[in-house]
C-alpha cells in the first residue's frame, strides 16, 4: 500500500455571486486497493480554471454540475505511484482530470502518458501546452479561421488562453495584435514579453471608447474571453464579414442578476458578422495538429508563457477565486 490517504477538497455550498472559503471543504479519504487496471497517482500540480465557477452553480450547462459533497474535478499532473495497469508502469508521468486532490486514483484509460519536459515544470501540460494552449489554437485555427493579415483582439489577453491567443495569431500571420487587461503592469507584460502591438487596460475607462481609438481601422478577428462590454466594444470596430470566437464571459460568471446585453447587436447583420460560441471538448480533432506544430514552436523558443503558483493542496479554493478576481499572470496552477 502507497499514501493511501488522499486529501480532497470539496463543494460544501453553492456560492451566491463571487465564490468564498466557506463554499468549500477539505477532507481526507482513505483509498481502497487498487483493482486490476489501476492506477494511483500522486498529483504535483492541479489547475484552477474560470468554466469550474459554472459547474458550482448546478445549473445546466454543457458540462454537469458539481455536486454537492462531491470533490471538485479538475485538470492535473502527477506521476504514478502504484500501478496494477501494466501500460502506464510506477514513475510514469499523466495528466487527467483528477484535479483538487493530491493523491488520485482510478482506472489507466483515465490518465493520459506525458513526456517529461527537460528542463520545464509539467504544470505547462495545464496551461501552454494542455486545455488552454488548446483552446487558444481552436479559437483560431478552427472557429475564427484566423487568415495572414488579419488584425485580432483578445480579451482577457493575460490569462492562460488570452497570452497563447496573442502569441499563436502572431505566427499564423495576424498582421496587428491588440488585447486587453486590467492592471500597468499586465498590459507592459503583454507588449514587451508577449509581442502585442497595442493593450487597452480596461479598468482605465470604458473599453469601447479605448478600443475605438486603438483599433481606428477596425479588426478582422475577435477572441472573447470577457463578454459583457468587451464584446459590445468588439462589435462596434469589426470589420465586415468580421469573425469572433466566443470563448468565455468571465466578467458575468459571478453576476447575481441578468446583465443587459450589447445595444449593438444590429451590427451583426449590418456587417455579416460570424459570432460562433465554442467549447474545447468538442474539437479534439485538433489535439493532434496542436500538439505538433505548438510543441515546434515550443521547441524553438518562439513562445512565452507566465505561471501564477499557489503552494498546497489546502489553497485550492483561494487560488480559484483570486483568479476570478483576475490575480493571475498566465495560468494560474496549485503546486500540491
Amino acid at each position: 500500500m502507497t499514501d493511501s490517504l488522499s486529501t480532497q477538497i470539496e463543494l460544501a455550498s453553492r456560492p451566491q455571486g463571487m465564490p468564498e472559503l466557506k463554499n468549500f471543504r477539505t477532507v481526507q479519504i482513505e483509498l481502497p486497493d487498487l483493482l486490476e487496471g489501476e492506477v494511483r497517482v500522486r498529483n504535483e500540480y492541479i489547475s484552477v480554471d474560470p468554466y469550474m465557477r459554472g459547474r458550482m452553480s448546478g445549473a445546466k450547462s454543457y458540462i454537469p454540475p458539481f455536486e454537492l459533497g462531491e470533490t471538485m474535478g479538475g485538470g492535473a499532473v502527477g506521476t504514478v505511484i502504484e500501478s496494477r495497469a501494466a501500460e502506464l508502469p510506477v514513475g510514469t508521468l499523466v495528466s487527467s482530470a483528477h484535479g483538487w486532490r493530491d493523491i488520485a486514483q482510478g482506472q489507466a484509460a483515465e490518465f493520459s502518458p506525458r513526456p517529461a519536459l527537460e528542463g520545464v515544470s509539467p504544470s505547462l501540460y495545464l496551461g501552454l501546452l494542455g486545455m488552454p494552449g488548446l483552446t487558444a489554437y481552436v479559437g483560431l485555427r478552427g472557429i475564427a479561421e484566423l487568415r495572414e493579415g488579419d488584425v485580432l483582439f483578445v480579451s482577457g489577453a493575460a490569462g492562460a488562453v488570452g497570452s497563447a491567443v496573442g502569441q499563436f495569431a502572431r505566427l499564423m500571420g495576424a498582421s496587428r495584435v491588440i488585447g486587453s487587461a486590467g492592471s500597468e503592469e499586465k498590459t507592459e507584460l503583454l507588449k514587451q514579453k508577449y509581442g502585442f502591438d497595442t493593450v487597452i487596460n480596461y479598468k482605465k475607462g470604458p473599453i469601447r471608447q479605448q478600443l475605438t481609438h486603438a483599433a481606428s481601422e477596425g479588426i478582422d478577428v475577435y477572441f472573447d474571453n470577457v463578454g459583457g462590454d468587451h464584446l459590445e466594444a468588439a462589435l462596434d470596430v469589426l470589420k465586415p464579414h468580421g469573425r469572433v470566437a466566443l470563448c468565455g464571459a468571465i466578467s458575468q460568471y459571478n453576476n447575481e442578476k441578468p446583465e443587459p446585453g450589447p445595444d449593438n447587436l444590429g451590427q451583426i447583420v449590418m456587417k455579416k458578422l460570424k459570432l460562433q460560441g465554442f467549447i474545447v471538448g468538442d474539437h479534439l480533432e485538433y489535439r493532434e495538429e496542436f500538439e505538433t506544430v505548438v510543441g515546434e514552436w515550443f521547441r524553438q523558443g518562439r513562445i512565452s508563457y507566465d505561471e501564477t503558483v499557489v503552494e498546497g493542496i489546502e489553497e485550492a479554493p483561494r487560488a480559484f477565486i483570486e483568479l476570478l478576481q483576475g490575480g493571475n499572470i498566465g495560468k494560474m496552477v496549485v503546486k500540491v
